[in-house]
């Protein structure tokens, strides 16, 4: 892409990154919090490729029910290995519980990350079903000067797909 932040037309998703991103935000949507995988990748022409899953570790994360905050230090960390690895941040996957929905909450909205052409997904039921598909999350698209915007489920279909991936390559954050 010509432009450092022009926005994707398209999102190719490594299967196994979907899966794997479920399973972290599982680990805590069993005591009934908020989970997150950061994904990234890389970008070919205006198709982004996420292959990497950023897993946020240590006590520089605070996940609670209805609540999910991120200290820049774990962001520091992460940038550090996303360079280490030739890869970037493209988007995040986070969970919600039961009576949440798919929708980005306020607080979503107003302190997450927004960078233009971040995507940010939202997985139902605190992704406890290992079989969640990829449309029956929330995806959103951060554009400068409209804010966040929600595909609806035709544009999901259009402009994200899920590829076999091999091994998922995970990077951790944190400690």
């Amino acid at each position: 892409m010509a432009k450092f932040f022009a926005e994707p037309k398209h999102w190719r998703i490594g299967q196994n990154v979907f899966r794997e991103s479920l399973a972290e935000m599982a680990r805590d949507g069993q005591h009934g919090n908020e989970g997150v995988a950061m994904w990234l990748g890389r970008y070919e022409d205006t198709t982004a490729i996420v292959t990497h899953v950023g897993i946020l570790r240590g006590p520089h994360i605070r996940k609670a029910p209805a609540l999910l905050m991120i200290g820049s230090e774990l962001i520091n960390d992460l940038t550090d290995l996303a360079i280490a690895n030739g890869v970037r941040l493209i988007g995040q996957i986070h969970s919600h519980g039961p009576l949440y929905g798919t929708h980005l909450s306020e607080t979503d909205r107003r302190y997450g990350v927004a960078v233009p052409g971040m995507l940010s997904l939202v997985a139902p039921d605190y992704a406890l079903r290992a079989n969640t598909h990829l449309g029956e999350c929330g995806v959103h698209l951060f554009q400068p000067g409209k804010g966040w915007i929600r595909f609806t489920a035709a544009e999901v279909k259009a402009r994200l797909s899920l590829f076999d991936d091999g091994a998922t390559k995970t990077l951790v954050a944190g400690s």
